[in-house]
């Protein structure tokens, strides 16, 4: 069995459920006990595919033993606390929700720092304290453009000149498809920027898990990330065959568990990649 973490990390944000879409499960908030135990018990096989192991690799570029590196909305930890061991970085992780935070400080195996975000200022952190920044699938929590300048403006904020902020984000784009461990939006659905889109989650009892999301479109971030004091953006669209090919980038039991159908045919995650100025 493979001992590759299970569940991700996402801001949390007040709110409640709208209509089912699907899957036996009514929506649940972001925010609260409720979403943080049921966010907690998601697989997120697909990110451990496409999505995590290409930002620890982006960013070990730049980080390592002695560096400070935040995971801006860590939810649950379990990201927060493997790039600290893969990395070697001092991993501070913060986040909106406490319910979030109490999952990830009871986890026996926490080894990096939880911080609250309050007011939408991570007051654990001074200007330019954080030597980079990794924010895994937040801002579709967010629900209007000048929510996501603001959450890019405190990650300015934090970050020392020429540090690296990589992002993480679904495609709205990609609606329709089931993936390993996701379903974003409706089949046929198209999406303006900002709009509501509901994103099924697999847990780790094979059920699926509606979350209420927003749609930022990948082609979005770029000007906002400019605006906030980013320069030098580069967008990746990690494929199966780069995540397969590459000897010891994805856990061997993950890779060989599935055969990435979907996840070949049509890749749903893209990596961002910007400097602080």
């Amino acid at each position: 069995m493979s001992d590759w973490p299970e569940g991700t990390g996402r801001a949390a944000r007040a709110g409640t459920g709208g209509t089912d879409h699907g899957g036996g499960q009514d929506p649940v908030a972001w925010s609260g006990p409720e979403g943080a135990q049921a966010f907690a018990a998601v697989e997120a096989a697909t990110d451990w595919l496409l999505g995590y192991p290409f930002v620890f690799r982006a960013l070990a570029r730049w980080v390592g033993s002695g560096s400070v590196l935040v995971d801006y909305g860590c939810g649950p930890g379990k990201v927060a606390d493997h790039a600290a061991r893969l990395l070697g970085a001092k991993v501070l992780a913060v986040d909106t929700s406490p319910e979030m935070l109490a999952l990830a400080r009871g986890a026996g195996t926490a080894v990096a720092e939880f911080h609250l975000v309050t007011d939408g200022r991570a007051a654990c952190l001074a200007d330019g304290g954080a030597d980079a920044v990794m924010c895994n699938h937040v801002l579709a929590s967010l629900p209007t453009e000048e929510a996501v300048l603001a959450v890019f403006r405190e990650i300015r904020r934090i970050m020392r000149p020429g540090g690296p902020f990589v992002l993480l984000a679904t495609d709205p784009a990609c609606s329709g498809t089931e993936y390993a461990s996701l379903s974003i939006g409706d089949p046929g659905g198209q999406y303006a920027p900002g709009d509501e889109l509901p994103v099924r989650l697999r847990r780790t009892d094979g059920s699926w898990q509606v979350m209420p999301n927003h749609a930022w479109p990948v082609d979005f971030y770029p000007a906002l990330l400019e605006r906030a004091g980013f320069t030098l953006l580069v967008q990746h669209r990690p494929t199966v065959e780069e995540a397969l090919g590459l000897p010891g980038l994805v856990d061997a039991d993950l890779a060989a568990g599935r055969t990435w159908s979907a996840e070949r045919a049509r890749p749903p995650l893209v990596i961002t990649t910007a400097l602080a100025v």
